[in-house]
């Protein structure tokens, strides 16, 4: 756990990755820091919303750290794959990468799995993993041709290009592009708006937008998205009731969650 640290500031839970020495590159046992970290705020119904990030002011992350791989330290990924998130499908609380340097290879895959991107003017991004004779296996080759399509997701991946925050940001990859001075005050701004939202309303809105990207047509996401657990429980939920309740009596509406 000291190659990352979690902070817990009301309901906003921060994730830093914190080898900044070694651009923040990942280590076999930060893999599983990380899963316990995700575990802990998937669980905790208190925390609403999750940041990642990197330490200073070079590297969000630069994936895995190669020198332990040629050192021969070896261990399985843990239950939700690389860095505890890849593939975790089931967290239907929102999180955010607040990208404040390199992402690449299993950096840029992490970004890649989260729900928002906030990025500093100097960030960048690349999959370099061929340049080391590798293979991105962490989820960002099939993420990327989802988000930003075929022809651009084979452009990056096979040829190494590191792209720059402006180029990741007209790719549609990053949501906010901002001086990297201003990283921190954007990031809070998304979470107080999202903290706005009622919360099963926003993880039903993230959980059918998921699952939709599964569905056959648009006419059979339309047909199911009663059924998904999320948009259920938001349907019956008493914060449904609140939330009308509250725009008819012109007030702040008070959500239990529930």
């Amino acid at each position: 756990m000291d190659f990352i640290t979690v902070d817990r500031r009301g309901q906003v839970t921060t994730i830093t990755l914190n080898r900044p020495q070694a651009m923040n590159s990942i280590t076999p046992d930060m893999h599983h820091a990380l899963q316990a970290a995700f575990d802990d705020f998937a669980a905790d119904d208190g925390q609403r919303v999750c940041v990642v990030t990197g330490a200073g002011e070079k590297a969000f992350c630069a994936g895995s750290d190669l020198k332990a791989m040629a050192a021969g330290e070896s261990r399985p990924y843990p239950r939700n794959g690389y860095a505890g998130l890849i593939e975790r499908f089931d967290l239907t609380k929102p999180v955010i990468a607040a990208v404040n340097g390199l992402a690449l290879g299993g950096g840029f895959e992490l970004v890649l799995a989260c729900d928002i991107v906030v990025a500093a003017e100097t960030a960048s991004f690349g999959l370099p993993e061929p340049l080391v004779g590798t293979v991105a296996l962490g989820g960002g080759l099939h993420r990327l041709q989802r988000q930003i399509g075929l022809k651009l997701a084979m452009g990056l991946a096979l040829s190494s290009r590191r792209i720059s925050a402006a180029d990741a940001w007209r790719m549609g990859l990053v949501n906010e592009l901002v001086a990297p001075g201003e990283l921190t005050a954007a990031t809070d701004r998304w979470c107080e708006d999202i903290l706005k939202g009622a919360p099963l309303a926003v993880a039903a809105s993230k959980e059918t937008i998921m699952r939709s990207l599964d569905e056959p047509d648009l006419a059979s996401a339309l047909r199911n998205q009663a059924s998904y657990p999320a948009f259920a429980a938001q349907a019956a939920s008493e914060d449904k009731i609140e939330g009308a309740q509250a725009f008819a009596e012109k007030r702040a509406p008070e959500w239990k969650g529930r």
